[in-house]
């Protein structure tokens, strides 16, 4: 029996939370084009009959000294130091550069418990051989742990489990038969976040997050009632997120209802409000709420 905890990472944009969901089969993280939109370490658990893992997702690595992506660094460095193994993703796509040469560089020490999938392999311009040679330069212990994938079309996933399985220590399963531990309150302002900011990301890309106020459970636990509010930065930006009449507020409070149907077997009343947090990706307080 084979059990182990993975750390998935790699640079913004290149299918992470995508890989994640297709490998547990279910909707564990977000996935938005807006890159970063991992803030948390988000885990979602694979069972196989080789045994468990339980995958890490991780925000983006990109080099920044402003607060709030010193502290999304800081849950990708956390992770890391915690995993059995550590699961790289590249883009196939994107000639690798500083930004990658970056994110290389913290996982030299863990190269011997390092495999490499190299993701978008479904695109018309990907070349896996221009991120293997990156691989081999910069991980070489890790060169012959290195998988064409498409988290979009499942290819190479099952040969890219089967690897990490191959490698992974021995033990007990962490879990029962779940596929993530994540709270049913964070679920929600996660699934609100993913609808806001995919219609929302040119103009509130990293400028909001959602706070879950209030949660009740009604009709003898078969519904669930829940007041949220979308915090943004500033006074304008409210009108944004509300819209003309309303219009874009509820298309986003619809979207999430409509998701989350899916994930849970509770009815769900969604009480989705807008509200201002001054500045909040500079209030120590409001990051560690939020990012931890």
């Amino acid at each position: 029996m084979k059990s182990g905890f993975v750390t998935i990472i790699g640079r913004p944009s290149v299918g992470k939370s995508t890989l994640l969901n297709k490998m547990c089969g279910e909707k564990v993280s977000i996935v938005s084009k807006v890159p970063q939109t991992t803030r948390n370490a988000i885990r979602g658990i694979v069972n196989r009959k080789d045994g468990q893992l339980v995958f890490i997702d991780t925000p983006g690595r990109h080099a920044s000294q402003k607060k709030f992506n010193k502290k999304l660094m800081d849950v990708s460095q956390r992770a890391l130091e915690d995993s059995d193994l550590v699961l790289y993703v590249l883009d196939a796509t994107r000639a690798p550069g500083s930004g990658e040469e970056e994110t290389a560089s913290v996982l030299t020490h863990l190269a011997e418990r390092t495999i490499a999938a190299v993701n978008k392999m479904d695109a018309d311009d990907a070349d896996f051989n221009r991120a293997k040679d990156f691989v081999t330069l910069k991980l070489p212990s890790a060169q012959h742990r290195c998988f064409p994938i498409s988290a979009q079309t499942e290819q190479g996933i099952d040969e890219l489990l089967a690897a990490l399985f191959s490698i992974a220590p021995e033990g007990d399963a962490f879990y029962s038969d779940e596929y993530t531990d994540q709270e049913v309150s964070f679920r929600i302002s996660e699934i609100i976040r993913e609808k806001a900011i995919n219609r929302l990301r040119q103009e509130l890309p990293h400028s909001l997050y959602v706070d879950i106020a209030d949660m009740e459970f009604k009709e003898e636990g078969k519904q669930l009632w829940v007041r949220a509010f979308i915090i943004v930065e500033r006074e304008s930006q409210k009108g944004m997120v509300v819209g003309k009449g309303g219009e874009m507020i509820k298309a986003i409070r619809l979207a999430s209802l409509k998701e989350l149907k899916n994930i849970f077997d509770w009815k769900i009343d969604l009480d989705l409000r807008v509200k201002t947090g001054k500045d909040w990706r500079h209030n120590e307080h409001t990051l560690r709420q939020i990012i931890g």
